[in-house]
């Protein structure tokens, strides 16, 4: 029901855009009741999270929609002339990479430390957690039986040669993983672990983490290393050969005996040349709140940041797991360290 009441809201009345191409003579005039967006995500959710904040105070949320790559390098360009206010971005690794290149700046909101639990959001306030996403092993139920899986490290043994399912290590989410590797066991093990991987895929990786599942369920591999909602928006799609898909394939959360399951997050920051920032910390403090959390939940199966918003019923279904509670910031700063190992390791 919330699903269908979000594609109403968005058919009836989407925020209004401006696009990434325009000319600066199409940018909209900054004023009091507005905020400008960047964002990287592309979600009917997000457009009617944003009319609702506007309902709700009557600030204007004027968005721009481009890849990530794309927003971060439009900051830079434009400078203090940016027209943005906030940067929403998927991976922490990419959050802080917008900090560290001094495109975001701190923001203090008791609003949002309450909302946020402290490892999901930067340590000096550029940048917060908006969603939470596992990186899970979607395992085919035919041939492989849960107790089969155990961590992540574990994928790497003799067991599962030409088994394993992986997209490219040129993508932040795989990046962030084996950043948490390095963080959790060391460069050494983390690089092992890494040529382990590369040594047991079932084919070179191609495609995004939607692909990795229809491959495992078409019989080209046994296990995908994954995002959680992928998997999840499969089984609960409008489309029955989706569906169809999503019945062959388990969800497992590794490593819950010791750390627990690897978690990233999409996530914001109030950019640094924002002339509208009291607006843009509303609209942050809105989105980690209790209604928008839930409209993530329920809408795009992701996990909310804050504590007690229920999850989707597909995400209820695969059950509590323990999720690592390492700071997300280290993804970000040990992310040039882990594109060298994945390179030395042939992960490509």
């Amino acid at each position: 029901m919330l699903r269908r009441q979000i594609r109403l809201g968005v058919t009836g009345a989407l925020c209004v855009a401006f696009a990434a191409c325009s000319s600066d003579a199409d940018q909209p005039a900054v004023a009091a009741g507005e905020v400008n967006v960047y964002s990287h995500r592309h979600y009917d959710a997000d457009r009617e999270l944003f009319r609702l904040f506007t309902e709700q105070t009557g600030i204007q949320v004027n968005v721009v929609t481009a890849s990530a790559d794309e927003l971060i390098t439009r900051l830079e360009n434009e400078g203090a002339q940016s027209p943005a206010d906030v940067l929403i971005t998927v991976d922490a690794g990419r959050l802080q990479r917008a900090k560290e290149r001094g495109l975001l700046q701190p923001v203090e909101s008791a609003v949002l430390a309450a909302n946020i639990p402290e490892h999901l959001r930067d340590r000096d306030g550029e940048w917060f957690g908006l969603t939470q996403r596992a990186r899970i092993l979607a395992y085919h139920r035919g041939r492989v039986q849960p107790e089969d899986l155990s961590t992540y490290e574990a994928l790497s043994g003799p067991e599962w040669v030409g088994r394993v399912l992986t997209r490219s290590s040129s993508n932040v989410y795989n990046q962030s993983l084996l950043a948490a590797q390095i963080a959790h066991l060391g460069p050494e093990a983390a690089e092992s672990w890494a040529a382990g991987i590369v040594a047991n895929l079932a084919r070179s990786p191609s495609g995004g983490d939607t692909d990795q599942i229809k491959a495992v369920a078409a019989g080209q591999g046994d296990v995908a290393v994954v995002n959680s909602y992928y998997l999840a928006r499969l089984a609960a799609s409008e489309d029955a050969e989706e569906r169809r898909v999503a019945e062959q394939i388990g969800a497992f959360f590794p490593n819950q005996a010791d750390r627990g399951t690897h978690v990233n997050v999409s996530g914001a920051g109030v950019t640094r040349s924002s002339r509208n920032v009291e607006n843009a910390v509303r609209l942050l403090e809105y989105l980690s709140g209790d209604e928008a959390q839930a409209v993530f939940a329920e809408a795009n199966h992701e996990y909310p940041v804050k504590p007690g918003v229920a999850w989707s019923a597909t995400l209820q279904g695969w059950g509590e797991f323990k999720s690592d509670s390492l700071d997300l910031t280290r993804l970000g700063e040990l992310n040039a360290e882990a594109v060298r190992i994945a390179d030395r390791a042939g992960w490509r």
